[in-house]
């Protein structure tokens, strides 16, 4: 089956409208942060961020599988010496349009470098939340597992007697564990905490992704064939590694810029594919 990637030139909120109810499985986005990417974007003011984004996400609500996942990249700033609470104001605002807030995922930036500010430290992490609209939806867990790694040669070298059975948790949660199930693997499920490096290399766009970020979350939450949409596509890594994993995609890009080096890119992975065939 062929692989189909749609882009499309304008803004999302007006583009949006076009694609049908129900038929995207997956959103994964960041969207330009409050006061960042000014020269580019314009910038949006925190305290007008929440109203700015709210018919966006209607719209992604709309055209969202009822068991699929939007993952929102996003990070709060600070104004006057604090924190600013737009971030948690679109949460609780998101959770009124309909949205479930089911999970947060946390991007460690490891190649992160040091710096300060008189009464902080550099942030070295970023938010990934995930929303959904109903509390079943389509996961692949298996998908993103990681190798056992040094900590099985070291907590599963020497079992103790409860190791080998079924502990059930002394807080009263009703759950349990046995350590001895994991001798035989050689693979775990991750944590929320994603320990990876920011894009260095990408120089197409101001805040290009990783393309590891789009990776983990189409391996996570799609399959073959299914729709991935980038609302704000930038330079269309999104696209492109939704291409590589074979799944379908849509991207929209405001800036004709960065529409141009994404179909750029789009052109350059389909002509790989057909000299590789």
């Amino acid at each position: 089956m062929n692989i189909a990637t749609n882009l499309i030139l304008g803004d999302c909120k007006e583009e949006l409208k076009a694609l049908d109810d129900n038929s995207i499985d997956l959103i994964v986005t960041s969207p330009p942060y409050a006061d960042s990417r000014s020269k580019t974007y314009g910038g949006i003011k925190p305290d007008k961020y929440v109203e700015w984004f709210l018919p966006i996400s209607k719209e992604l609500h709309r055209v969202l599988k009822p068991v699929g996942t939007f993952i929102l990249n996003i990070k709060e700033k600070v104004v006057k010496g604090e924190r600013h609470t737009y971030v948690i104001e679109l949460i609780l605002a998101l959770r009124k349009q309909g949205w479930l807030w089911t999970e947060e995922f946390m991007w460690h930036k490891k190649n992160s470098y040091p710096g300060k500010w008189p009464n902080r430290f550099r942030d070295s992490w970023e938010r990934l939340l995930q929303f959904n609209i109903n509390r079943k939806f389509n996961m692949y867990q298996e998908e993103v597992m990681v190798p056992m790694g040094d900590w099985a040669k070291g907590r599963l070298k020497n079992l103790s007697e409860t190791d080998k059975i079924r502990d059930t948790s002394k807080v009263g949660s009703g759950f349990g564990k046995n350590v001895s199930n994991w001798l035989t693997r050689d693979k775990a499920y991750p944590t929320n905490v994603l320990h990876k490096a920011t894009e260095c290399n990408n120089k197409s766009h101001s805040a290009a992704f990783p393309e590891w970020l789009p990776e983990w979350f189409i391996k996570l939450f799609t399959q073959k064939n299914d729709w991935v949409l980038d609302p704000f596509s930038g330079s269309g890594t999104t696209l492109h590694v939704a291409q590589r994993l074979r799944r379908n995609s849509v991207g929209i890009e405001i800036l004709p810029k960065y529409h141009m080096i994404a179909k750029e890119r789009v052109k350059l992975h389909q002509r790989q594919l057909l000299m590789a065939a």
